[in-house]
């Protein structure tokens, strides 16, 4: 019969023995198969809880895309219409106030070999037409020969004392390049010259149609009685 102290001793050895056979038979087991002693750390409450991270985390990301990409799509401006420019004293000109009107946008310079017969016939073509609907807006610009120096009130003063422009002309702008205006990014994203998008010198000219859509593009060298036929077309006129 063994003693208290035997047995107690008995005990320890079974206890050693089976924590090396448990040892031992996992360290021959591979890990993660269904005999492994150990559990798997695929399905341990850490693992669930990165399964369950990455996933809030992709439906985030995919959310994040479409909402972006939701607010672009209302954000983008469908026509001329759609933006806000600044008048030759600063003040912000809403351009939908020229709903249902025909506009010839252009480019303007002061001291351009294209000037007197651009300006002049500018003025002509309004006068004839603007009764029927048609707006001209010019857009000082001097990035091209600088030929558009002065100020604001100096370019206003010149072509409504000299070409007695009675249409609006607007405060001096860039149209190409990373400043240019937003209505000009959008003219040319609207309708591409023959060499590319940029504008390439004074007096290009862009039509639009009274829904603010571009319907034409043209060259400087284009007088402005010249397209008159398609201006007439737009307008509804025989």
């Amino acid at each position: 019969m063994l003693t208290s102290r035997s047995r107690i001793l008995s005990q320890k050895n079974l206890s050693f023995a089976s924590l090396s056979a448990s040892f031992l038979l996992s360290k021959q087991t591979p890990f993660n198969s269904k005999q492994t002693l150990l559990p798997s750390l695929h399905n341990s409450p850490v693992s669930l809880h990165s399964q369950s991270f990455k996933a809030g985390a992709s439906r985030r990301f995919l959310g994040s895309v479409r909402f972006n990409h939701s607010m672009a799509s209302q954000s983008s401006p469908q026509s001329a219409h759609d933006f806000t420019v600044k008048d030759a004293k600063g003040n912000d000109v809403d351009l939908s106030i020229y709903k249902g009107k025909v506009l010839l946008i252009v480019n303007v310079a002061s001291q351009c070999g294209l000037t007197d017969s651009n300006y002049t016939e500018l003025t002509q073509l309004y006068a004839k037409y603007k009764d029927q609907g048609l707006e001209i807006l010019a857009f000082p610009c001097n990035q091209f020969g600088s030929q558009e120096p002065g100020s604001s009130e100096e370019i206003v003063e010149f072509a409504c004392t000299r070409f007695k422009a009675e249409y609006p002309i607007f405060d001096k702008v860039e149209v190409n390049g990373n400043n240019a205006a937003p209505i000009y990014k959008y003219l040319k994203s609207s309708k591409g010259g023959l060499f590319g998008d940029n504008i390439k010198w004074n007096f290009s000219k862009f039509l639009v149609d009274k829904d603010g859509k571009v319907v034409d593009r043209y060259a400087p060298t284009t007088s402005p009685l010249s397209i008159e036929k398609e201006v007439k077309k737009l307008l509804g006129i025989a």
